[in-house]
């Protein structure tokens, strides 16, 4: 089998810019961890910046703007995103998108009585 090389070019939002080169036994789990990497230092790939057209991505808007330490709920989401973009949105959606995010490892997630409180994850905060 031939050796592989795969070679990544980043660049974050403060214009600091990474190259990454993988060579040899390359797997899909070490890119994985690659993009891991990318999303502890927040570079995201190409997307445009104040691209709001999804709901995800204006409730992600939220939880940046308005919760980047601190605990939040998805009531809180709610009341910002309906004061932010004059417009409803049903709870549940906001929910689903929180817990997608918590998978994602975007937010941290925790039971607290009966609801759920989330706290964006910063890059020292990485759990292991």
């Amino acid at each position: 089998m031939a050796k592989k090389r795969i070679r990544i070019d980043m660049e974050d939002s403060d214009g600091a810019r990474y190259d990454i080169k993988l060579e040899g036994n390359v797997t899909r789990e070490k890119v994985l961890k690659i993009f891991e990497m990318m999303d502890l230092m927040n570079i995201e790939e190409e997307q445009e910046p104040t691209n709001m057209d999804s709901i995800g991505a204006k409730i992600w808007h939220i939880v940046d703007k308005f919760f980047p330490i601190g605990k939040f709920t998805s009531t809180n989401i709610l009341e910002k995103y309906e004061d932010e973009y004059n417009e409803p949105v049903k709870l549940s959606i906001i929910s689903t998108y929180l817990s997608r995010f918590s998978t994602k490892g975007r937010i941290d997630r925790a039971r607290t009585g009966r609801e759920w409180t989330y706290q964006a994850i910063k890059v020292g905060q990485k759990q292991q």
